[in-house]
């Protein structure tokens, strides 16, 4: 079962596949003409049809059919269709074309809801509120593309037939939908396996009201023996665009991170690293932020890896768990929502046992990022593969840019699942774009640097 983002984001990634939506488009008419054809040899039909391209799956199925007994009822006038690839097929239409009334309906046999597609909400208006009226008052059998027009709005169709395609939508079952038949349209398996540009659909984009700290609070909990890798996951966090960043750091490091950067925000905790003393103040603080980030930079202490098993377990704020911070955690089931990011050897530390990482992954009730020339994220039996990047982003620092990305994105709103795939695609493609102007020589920060040119190049 899929949502309506999901359908989006499939849509875009077969178009990076090479799959184009007008093939896609082409192939859901093809779907829904066979089974009028096979259902309704002889019937008139009356495809009602909105602007967008659930309009256009109605114009490519009407292209395939006898233009004699096809009818096409546009809810809104042809110059308001959306896409280019829904007017070309309706500049092609044969049969009869007019603008919706009722007695469109009155003079068909089989009407086909073609008016609104995934992803709609609230109330419904007219015209389409009215055609929804009309068509389930007339008592003629109902054909939906997709989903049933309104569907989840306070007024939908009640069709006898729903001809969806790849998957079921969320929502959609025998009472709202009668019938459900799922159709390929030719999706490649890699558009769900494979993270992709489509992804970045799911990129939690600021209303334009928002105000400072509505699009992410983090608390980066981080440092002591180390100074840098706070540092670099804290400026990825911000440059992924999340509001507030302020790193709980051991004094030792306090300093030098505070001057590193003056979009940086410290609280300083006493001596030279993690301490069970920091516990109080830690778990207080936990529940004015979004999302925590724990790990890079603490090293292995033993009474560093105490507290971080300690405010594992008192956390009720979704984590992200990286580096030092993954030793400490070995062996502990964690709370829903958590993130690891653990690279090839902090994995094996993990999975004493050896079994799948789907398997890892429900055992520990963690997402699991395994960083690698591919990245794996997991989610009990949930699996997708990140081929973004480049073999020059082996330097030091790149792990910890990626654990600031996947916490930014967290902060943001992202489920954990989602924050952990796209995370990991933006840095890849950020690595590509420093790989372009650094080459092999390119460092943790340029990809810092790249990561808002992903942003306008995808989100645009």
């Amino acid at each position: 079962m899929i949502t309506a983002t999901d359908s989006r984001v499939l849509d875009m990634n077969s178009e990076a596949l090479g799959v184009s939506v007008a093939s896609l488009m082409d192939n859901a008419g093809k779907a829904v003409a066979d089974f009028l054809e096979s259902h309704y040899p002889s019937e008139r039909i009356l495809f009602v049809c909105g602007p967008g391209n659930n309009g256009g799956d109605g114009f490519a199925a009407a292209l395939r059919m006898d233009p004699s007994r096809v009818k096409v009822a546009l809810l809104k006038k042809a110059s308001q269709i959306h896409t280019d690839i829904a007017r070309e097929r309706y500049s092609l239409l044969e049969c009869d074309i007019s603008m919706y009334s009722e007695d469109c309906i009155e003079q068909a046999d089989i009407i086909v809801d073609c008016a609104l597609g995934t992803g709609i909400s609230g109330t419904v208006r007219d015209p389409y509120r009215q055609f929804i009226i009309d068509a389930n008052a007339s008592g003629k059998v109902i054909v939906s593309v997709d989903i049933p027009s309104g569907l989840g709005t306070d007024v939908a169709i009640m069709p006898a037939h729903t001809i969806t395609f790849h998957d079921v939508k969320v929502g959609m079952d025998e009472h709202c939908c009668g019938e459900i038949l799922i159709s390929n349209i030719g999706i490649p398996e890699e558009a769900s396996s494979i993270i992709g540009p489509g992804d970045m659909l799911r990129y939690p984009v600021p209303g334009n009201d928002s105000h400072k700290g509505q699009n992410g609070r983090l608390m980066v909990i981080a440092g002591g023996p180390y100074f840098g890798a706070p540092i670099m996951s804290s400026l990825a966090a911000l440059r992924i665009g999340a509001d507030i960043v302020r790193v709980f750091t051991p004094e030792s490091s306090a300093e030098i991170i505070s001057l590193s950067s003056p979009v940086l925000m410290v609280t300083s905790l006493s001596g030279d690293h993690l301490s069970p003393i920091h516990l109080p103040i830690l778990l207080e603080e936990q529940r004015n932020y979004d999302a925590v980030l724990i790990g890079p930079g603490i090293g292995t202490d033993p009474e560093s890896i105490q507290t971080v098993r300690e405010f594992v377990e008192g956390c009720n704020t979704r984590m992200v768990i990286d580096a030092d911070g993954i030793t400490a955690v070995t062996g502990m089931k964690l709370p829903e929502g958590t993130i690891v990011t653990p690279h090839s050897g902090e994995y094996a530390r993990l999975n004493v046992e050896g079994i799948s990482q789907e398997g890892l992954s429900s055992e520990i009730h963690a997402v699991i990022l395994r960083k690698g020339r591919e990245d794996v994220v997991t989610y009990n039996d949930r699996r997708r593969i990140n081929s973004t990047g480049t073999p020059a982003m082996t330097g030091a620092g790149t792990g910890d840019v990626l654990s600031g990305i996947v916490a930014g994105l967290l902060s943001k709103g992202m489920t954990p699942f989602d924050a952990a795939c796209l995370g990991a695609f933006i840095s890849g493609k950020a690595g590509e774009i420093a790989f372009k102007e650094r080459s092999y020589g390119l460092i943790a920060t340029d990809i810092i640097d790249s990561i808002p040119s992903v942003l306008k190049t995808y989100l645009e």
